[in-house]
């Protein structure tokens, strides 16, 4: 008997106990997730259904037994890759000088996008055939300005082209041509942004 029809057979069976069964599913469960996401690390950006029940060793139909579609699979990546770099988007800035705090956010940014950089990436391509993902995108970009804005002083919030100039440059979008479309290593990159923001840093009087 195949592989996945055994899988499928053993979380449905009926003699096994409560405790079994449930811990039965929760591999299951872990095994669909850790596939997805080791599927967008290895570069397949929009891997289907089917292609995560071959990775995980289950069938098709137990991927749908614990994700009602991809978006669902996707809210659960989701939450772990938010819970990976939280602790570092809201680590508290311990400089007085808004211009230190600002070198700071920028080191932080090239470690957050570098760990978001292939799963963001996935959602980028699936998020306009997806209300969730859109949404969410929306989300996150409003936020990632805001964190920035947010260290700014009065001086140089008002100062439009310096701070659509800067949100730019500390946006993924930025981060992801420096490291893709450019070919430029984490370390390069992270340099060539903090090299960014402080000849834009260095235009404000404030």
């Amino acid at each position: 008997m195949p592989g996945k029809a055994k899988a499928e057979m053993a979380e449905d069976s009926p003699g096994e106990r409560p405790d079994g069964r449930r811990e039965r599913s929760r591999s299951s469960h872990k095994r669909i997730v850790a596939a997805m996401m080791n599927l967008i690390e290895g570069g397949d950006l929009m891997p289907s259904a089917a292609r995560v029940a071959e990775e995980a060793g289950v069938g098709l139909r137990t991927v749908f037994r614990h994700f009602d579609d991809m978006d669902s699979l996707y809210r659960e990546i989701s939450k772990i890759i938010g819970e990976r770099i939280w602790p570092t988007v809201t680590a508290p800035y311990r400089d007085n000088d808004w211009r230190a705090n600002l070198r700071d956010l920028t080191r932080r940014r090239a470690r957050v996008f570098e760990t978001m950089l292939p799963y963001r990436l996935a959602a980028n391509i699936k998020r306009y055939q997806s209300p969730y993902l859109m949404g969410q995108y929306g989300q996150v970009v409003t936020m990632e300005r805001e964190l920035v804005l947010r260290l700014l002083p009065a001086a140089a919030n008002s100062n439009l082209y310096f701070v659509e100039a800067l949100c730019a440059a500390l946006s993924f979008q930025n981060w992801r041509a420096i490291r893709q479309d450019q070919g430029l290593s984490v370390e390069d990159a992270g340099a060539v942004v903090a090299h960014m923001v402080d000849a834009l840093v260095a235009t404000v009087k404030a």
